[in-house]
């Protein structure tokens, strides 16, 4: 009760109120951050270039990939077309707090959609589901605090780039960690590995064929379009198929019934 009424205190600020919400995101920032500032460095970028791009794609996935491409020469059209294929999820993640903002001006609609991430995606979905109190204007202080953790600690990491040589080879190894990690993270039933596989086959063959870094925009497209139809085809004639059984469960119980619950 003691530790309770000391975290929460009568008539605090409400900037004080929001800061103490997402400190332990803003935390997190701060090494994978300082990484992701050193990599941009020995991509290119200088100090104010990082800071651009941390505020303007405010997006780690993101920079590691711009870095990563970057280091190989990949033609400018690639790079965009691969972010805008990796950004695309957060058009269903804004789409699920519209209820939650209705109401809101169209400027700060756009200024929420734009500084909107993964991370206080989830912190504000938690509070706007738990606390009826929680308002938009507090959301969208959760962006700016998790923005600014995250744009300082991309500079600082740029500043510590500077003083350090990095081997370029490194950025390669962070960034298939980085995706490698993210894969595992999605595989959640069989049809998911089956997708993976096919699109590092697709990848392999459009990258010979093509001989260009867009072959693994075709790639992806195609792969994503196929496991697609795939479930789709699954959900309606043949939900029991092995395919949708989730990955480790030995209850046998589907990816999708799992999202339903």
């Amino acid at each position: 009760m003691v530790l309770e009424a000391f975290l929460v205190k009568k008539n605090e600020p409400n900037w004080l109120v929001v800061l103490r919400t997402v400190m332990p995101l803003g935390l997190s920032y701060i090494p994978i951050g300082l990484a992701c500032g050193v990599l941009l460095h020995a991509a290119g970028f200088n100090h104010l270039l990082t800071a651009l791009i941390s505020v303007m794609v405010f997006s780690g996935g993101a920079q590691f990939l711009i870095a990563s491409m970057l280091t190989i020469n990949a033609p400018m059209t690639t790079i965009i077309l691969m972010m805008f294929f990796l950004e695309l999820r957060y058009a269903l993640l804004g789409s699920s707090l519209s209820r939650y903002l209705k109401g809101q001006s169209l400027p700060f609609i756009f200024t929420f959609a734009f500084s909107m991430n993964d991370e206080n995606y989830a912190v504000n979905y938690l509070k706007f589901a738990t606390d009826k109190h929680w308002k938009p204007s507090q959301a969208l202080m959760v962006e700016h605090y998790s923005l600014l953790f995250w744009t300082v600690s991309n500079i600082i990491g740029s500043l510590i780039g500077s003083a350090l040589t990095i081997n370029l080879q490194v950025v390669d190894f962070a960034l298939t960690a980085l995706f490698i990690y993210m894969a595992i993270m999605q595989t959640k039933s069989r049809l998911i590995i089956l997708v993976a596989i096919l699109s590092g086959v697709l990848t392999i063959g459009f990258l010979v064929l093509m001989k260009s870094t867009l072959g693994l925009v075709v790639s992806t497209l195609l792969a994503s379009l196929t496991g697609y139809f795939i479930e789709r085809y699954l959900l309606a004639h043949k939900p029991e198929s092995h395919l949708l059984y989730k990955v480790h469960d030995p209850t046998g119980q589907t990816a999708m019934e799992e999202s339903d619950k």
